[in-house]
């Protein structure tokens, strides 16, 4: 299939900026750049137009897709309270369907016939863009040129540029690669390599060390209305405004570090340190308001989707019709979740403190250790007989009665 205009993903960094002259040459075709924003932060934007136009694209489209993110992707995963494999909060895997989807918008703004990404073939990422790609451009030919390419190191790349003489602000000693987005920056690369080697203070970039955290604890309370984060300290924010107000918040506190070695989609493990700050504050708050609200049977039920939709999320299948069914069934438990949670954050750690809701199935009238007048405790006869019966009925068999 011959291409003549490509929407390359573009971030403008080594890898992409080796990508679109390596299209042109190739291709022999039309790159334009497509960069999104996620909320990475200013300093990751700043003249990302002008270096990719400097690489030999013919137009740079920026797209703001903070507040999309949060209110259509992190939401929903929060909502479910989603974690991979016991600690990862799916910050990398959260960014790429919002992404994904914009890429494609791009693409048919432009009159493009295909895409381009700089995943790797050993990762998650290519799985997770192209299996979107399917979903929303099937017509679109998709172009990876890590599985392309004859070049394995930034070594070759930057000299791939060199010769060229396209500028790239990337050197040899750069050592981890990391994603960063409103919800997460990970870290991976270098010592990490080795799962024996203590990762050192270079691989965290946004939480200060909860030892050197202060030693005054600071609380912060939020509003929840419908599962959905409101506001923060009485102060009605937007989705994107509250994560990153958050952010800055428990970042001071050491909260939200993450080690963890984890299985890839591809099979292999990786490690990473991932540094989800706001989201491991809002994570314990949402729990603390659905132990308060649900009732057994619904909390059980609401673990049990959370579970597959970390997975779902992980493996790329946002575009897709268990997607829409786990979420349809979210969104119902969620429903009542409405209320106040306090939190602590304190050398690294995230407390929930106390949490109210007009819903909150908690009575006192019934808990309480002091006299009540509403519980019969002689009731609790007839249900432990009733509930201890299969039991019972065992015992007996084994006894020959």
């Amino acid at each position: 299939m011959s291409v003549s205009k490509v929407v390359l993903a573009y971030s403008g960094g080594l890898d992409t900026s080796a990508i679109v002259p390596w299209l042109k040459e190739n291709y022999d075709c039309e790159v334009v750049a497509f960069v999104a924003d996620v909320g990475q932060g200013a300093e990751e934007l700043e003249g990302v137009e002008a270096k990719a136009l400097a690489s030999g694209a013919s137009e740079c489209h920026i797209v703001d897709l903070k507040e999309e993110l949060a209110n259509e992707y992190i939401w929903p995963m929060l909502k479910a309270e989603s974690i991979y494999e016991d600690d990862y909060m799916l910050g990398t895997s959260v960014a790429r369907p919002v992404i994904a989807k914009a890429q494609v918008m791009v693409a048919r703004k432009v009159g493009a016939d295909a895409l381009a990404h700089g995943c790797t073939g050993k990762g998650n990422d290519q799985v997770r863009f192209e299996s979107c790609f399917a979903a929303l451009a099937p017509d679109l030919k998709v172009i990876a040129p890590w599985r392309e390419w004859t070049m394995r190191s930034r070594e070759e790349l930057l000299n791939y540029l060199d010769e060229r003489n396209i500028p790239c602000s990337a050197s040899l000693t750069k050592i981890y690669s990391r994603d960063a987005n409103l919800w997460h920056i990970s870290t991976e690369g270098g010592e990490l390599e080795d799962t024996w080697t203590t990762a050192g203070v270079n691989c965290w970039a946004w939480t200060v060390d909860p030892k050197e955290a202060p030693d005054t604890a600071e609380v912060v309370e939020l509003d929840f209305d419908a599962g959905v984060p409101v506001s923060l300290n009485g102060q009605q924010l937007s989705g994107a405004a509250l994560i990153e107000k958050l952010n800055t918040i428990a970042s001071a506190h050491g909260v939200g570090r993450v080690d963890i070695v984890e299985n890839r989609l591809v099979g292999m493990k990786s490690r990473g340190c991932y540094e989800t700050p706001a989201g491991t504050v809002l994570l314990a708050a949402h729990q603390a308001l659905s132990h308060l609200v649900l009732d057994k049977v619904c909390s059980q039920h609401l673990k049990f989707l959370g579970l597959q939709f970390a997975q779902l999320l992980y493996d790329g299948r946002w575009f897709t019709p268990l997607r829409e069914a786990i979420v349809a069934g979210v969104e119902s438990l969620n429903q009542e979740l409405t209320g106040k949670v306090k939190v602590e954050l304190y050398k690294g750690r995230a407390t929930v403190l106390g949490s109210e809701s007009p819903n909150s199935l908690f009575s006192e009238a019934f808990a309480t250790f002091g006299a009540d007048e509403v519980y019969n405790q002689k009731d609790a006869a007839g249900f432990i007989r009733l509930y201890s019966l299969p039991a019972r009925i065992k015992a007996l068999k084994k006894e020959g009665k």
